[in-house]
């Protein structure tokens, strides 16, 4: 038993000897261990940092909560207000996409009304969005919270309303200064007239100001007045342009009067006027009496009478407070800007406009569809919008008006002609003939007349 112990002893004193004399296979030496404990130190360094860093983001988030109000359990009063404003957001996205989906909805049957009110409904609700984007950067919620909104951006909504404003009242004080126009000229009248306006046509033409309901007659004569002051506009502008060319403007006259070369025309050189504007309306009421001026073919007026008197009204209610160079700007090619483009080519010929302006760049604008940004073409557009307001009036009355023409060498008569020249005592003397016609007059459906424009002469002249 006792050498047994013995041999394991020695066993047991010969492996520890080998082991520390010689290193096992797979078994790194004292410097290896060095390098592992270095590792380890290592991952709990960056452990230790990690804890650090998530310590430190706490921290400055439990501060930003100090410093906002927040208590230990609740919601700030900045996070509140933030989640009132995105509601308030959403709901206008969603009172916009509602607004926008009727003014879709009002294309199909066309309904002018319904699309004017879904219209207003859209412009609304986005200048209501535009007040909360303001809100929400005035109060410092986004990204560029830090620097106040531009100045520009925030009174935008206030000065496209303010346009708008603006342009309504240049259509009022338009139709005003028409109806003292008309009550001026139904002064002068006294009792030529045989038939008296009844005490209803002073509620009609009160409705003018605003949104016309109906067409009426009285309506027809405002608009009247308006067409005869704006081819009086632009007679005069198209006289003083022939002056600054140097024109014989006795010799244009004699030209435009039917019939001239007789003397009539030079004894007074302030019928001039006159001439050039009964040049001008003879060209533009030409083909008044169809239903698009001969620009088309159309029947519809006979094959589908009420609809088309509907669609008349209702582009006369659209077409009335509008630009017409900001239309003509957008839809060159509609119906109104093909009327303009042939009346320009019909009163301003190729030899007249070079002569005028040194070049027929206009004409060649017209000529190739679209409407010229001048002063003079401007001026036209005026008195083109006038005629053709006046047509469409026309065409949604029952029954249409009629219009007459008066010929030279007729005799005056004060119910249907109205002289342009005012003479002594406001009565025109005996012995005077037409000289040549300035507008036409129209006959209503209510017994009215609107009378036609001329210039008078001495029998001897007018025959």
């Amino acid at each position: 038993m006792a050498n047994k112990v013995t041999h394991i002893s020695d066993l047991i004193h010969r492996v520890a000897s080998s082991c520390l004399t010689h290193h096992l296979p797979g078994v790194h030496g004292l410097e290896s261990g060095n390098d592992v404990d270095g590792e380890i130190e290592e991952e709990e360094d960056a452990v230790q940092k990690e804890e650090e860093e998530v310590e430190e983001e706490e921290n400055e988030l439990r501060i930003w909560e100090e410093e906002k109000g927040a208590g230990p359990g609740g919601v700030s009063e900045r996070v509140r207000e933030m989640e009132s404003l995105m509601g308030e957001v959403f709901d206008a996205v969603s009172a916009v996409k509602r607004a926008y989906a009727c003014l879709q909805g009002a294309h199909r049957p066309w309904d002018t009304d319904k699309m004017r009110v879904a219209d207003a409904a859209v412009v609304a609700e986005l200048r209501r969005l535009g007040r909360l984007r303001d809100h929400f950067r005035r109060n410092g919620f986004g990204a560029s919270a830090t620097a106040a909104a531009p100045l520009r951006e925030v009174v935008a909504p206030y000065e496209a309303a303010l346009e708008d404003l603006k342009k309504d009242l240049k259509a009022k004080e338009a139709e005003v200064e028409s109806l003292q126009e008309k009550l001026r000229s139904t002064t002068l009248r006294g009792s030529g007239r045989k038939n008296r306006l009844p005490s209803s046509r002073k509620v009609a033409c009160a409705s003018i100001l605003g949104a016309p309901a109906m067409p009426t007659p009285e309506l027809f004569e405002t608009y009247m007045e308006q067409l005869k002051s704006a081819s009086k506009s632009f007679a005069g502008h198209l006289l003083s342009l022939m002056r600054s060319a140097r024109w014989d403007i006795a010799a244009t006259v004699r030209s435009i009067v039917e019939g001239g070369g007789d003397g009539a025309t030079d004894h007074n050189p302030r019928h001039s006027k006159h001439a050039v504007e009964s040049y001008v309306n003879r060209k533009a009421f030409h083909g008044f009496e169809n239903e698009t001026f001969y620009i088309e073919g159309s029947l519809t007026s006979l094959l589908r009478p009420a609809d088309f008197r509907r669609d008349c009204f209702a582009q006369f209610k659209d077409m009335r407070g509008m630009d017409p160079a900001e239309l003509l700007g957008v839809l060159p090619a509609c119906q109104f800007g093909r009327f303009a483009a042939k009346k320009y080519l019909a009163i301003v010929h190729q030899k007249m406009e070079g002569s005028l302006f040194g070049g027929v760049e206009q004409r060649r604008q017209v000529m190739d569809g679209t409407h010229p940004r001048t002063g003079f073409y401007g001026e036209f557009l005026r008195l083109a919008k006038a005629v053709w307001l006046l047509h469409l009036l026309a065409f949604a009355l029952v029954p249409a008006p009629s219009h007459f023409e008066v010929s030279r060498g007729a005799d005056f008569h004060p119910a249907y002609m109205e002289s342009v020249v005012r003479f002594a005592g406001g009565r025109v003397p005996p012995g005077l003939v037409v000289g040549f016609s300035v507008s036409p007059g129209f006959k209503l459906g209510n017994g009215s007349v609107i009378r036609a424009r001329v210039y008078l002469v001495p029998r001897a002249h007018g025959m």
